[in-house]
């Protein structure tokens, strides 16, 4: 179990060894707050975050839909490029 901002999230995913405890504290804001998951892809050296709903979520849309993870990562991040997903406990 990891902490930021409050919140405690699992670590489900870590492909490539992607995590990073201290780069993430860094990055998470209180904009993920309401997010059910981030994924957190790493490209040229970089972290990036992306928060995720479960379609219970009132914050659920389409384009945060958790269900089309797979599709995000293969449309939006760098081919075979590190990542993790984050899951709030």
């Amino acid at each position: 179990m990891y902490k930021f901002n409050e919140i405690n999230y699992k670590l489900i995913e870590n492909y490539k060894n992607a995590f990073d405890e201290t780069q993430v504290k860094e990055k998470m804001t209180d904009y993920f707050i309401d997010f059910d998951y981030v994924i957190g892809d790493i490209a040229y050296g970089k972290l990036r975050l992306k928060g995720f709903c479960k379609r219970s979520n009132e914050r659920y849309s389409n384009i945060n839909d958790y269900l089309l993870k797979d599709m995000y990562l293969k449309d939006y991040c760098a081919p075979g490029s590190p990542y993790f997903v984050l899951e709030k406990k």
